[in-house]
């Protein structure tokens, strides 16, 4: 399953998608047909079947993975993340089922790959955005399972989107700059002491030769 899906990408907006996949419709799919397997081949009363047909179509929406979005705006400046659970929509009546996050894109510092133990299915890999402020936030909420590579070329689309590369390189140039204007200031008063030192040594020894 591919990590997320370029749904627009211009020169100042980039929009992306991330849909459940096989994996997800099949422990779906696995699990309901659990719950109509019991319901047909029991005895039980019409109650009981329903409970139990109810009861593994809950489980199979609760295992499965969310819709999630992204939207990175260069023009208005904002990352917009946002999470759609269909097991949180029909508990609430669709009233709380999405989620969103607002992110300052000029807080935006890296993009970086990171692995996650998946439970049961090993390890999987997800793009965490990590601000100036010292705050990270994983661009979705579930790791895909299809590889690093899928997600590093995702790493390496949003890097080129945002050029952060060369923001990166400002941000070195400019603490090498400020790291070399303060070697300067501090040797300037290295310099203006031993002029003092200088100073007290020869009026003392005008003194003494008095």
């Amino acid at each position: 399953m591919v990590y997320m899906v370029v749904e627009k990408h211009t020169s100042d907006f980039l929009h992306l998608k991330r849909s459940p996949g096989i994996r997800s419709w099949s422990l779906f799919v696995g699990i309901v047909s659990v719950g109509l397997a019991a319901a047909y081949y029991s005895s039980d009363t019409v109650l009981w079947k329903l409970f139990y047909v109810t009861g593994c179509i809950f489980v199979a929406l609760q295992n499965m993975e969310e819709w999630e979005e992204a939207i990175f705006d260069k023009q208005n400046g904002v990352i917009e993340l946002s999470t759609s659970s269909l097991y949180a929509m029909i508990l609430t009546l669709w009233k709380k089922g999405q989620e969103k996050a607002l992110l300052d894109l000029r807080h935006l510092r890296d993009i970086s790959v990171q692995e996650e133990k998946v439970r049961y299915l090993g390890t999987g890999y997800v793009l965490v955005l990590r601000m100036a402020t010292g705050f990270s936030h994983p661009l979705t909420q579930n790791a895909t399972l299809s590889g690093r590579s899928d997600v590093e070329a995702l790493s390496a689309l949003l890097k080129r989107f945002l050029e952060l590369e060369a923001l990166q390189q400002n941000q070195i140039q400019e603490d090498e700059d400020e790291d070399r204007n303060e070697d300067d200031e501090d040797f300037e008063q290295l310099g203006m002491e031993g002029d003092d030192e200088s100073s007290d040594l020869s009026d003392q020894h005008e003194q003494e030769t008095q």
